[in-house]
């Protein structure tokens, strides 16, 4: 048996966050991520700028994931 996996302890997510604020972060981050890649890609030709766009466009698949999930949940009232 391997050893249990053991995270770095430099960047950990607060395990008091909602479920809601963790998803509306992931979304925010994957937006940056989008609009970051859009612009490099602006920059270059060929088929580094086809790579490029085709990361942009998988990020832009889980965001829209992300933000169907945010759809779903019901916030208490």
């Amino acid at each position: 048996m391997s050893a249990p996996y053991i995270p770095n302890q430099m960047f950990l997510v607060n395990p008091n966050a909602d479920t809601e604020s963790l998803l509306a972060n992931a979304s925010e981050s994957l937006s940056s991520a989008t609009v970051m890649l859009g612009d490099f890609a602006a920059l270059l030709e060929g088929t580094h700028r086809k790579t490029l766009l085709g990361i942009a466009q998988v990020v832009m698949l889980g965001e829209l994931a992300v933000n169907k999930a945010l759809d779903r949940i019901d916030v208490p009232t």
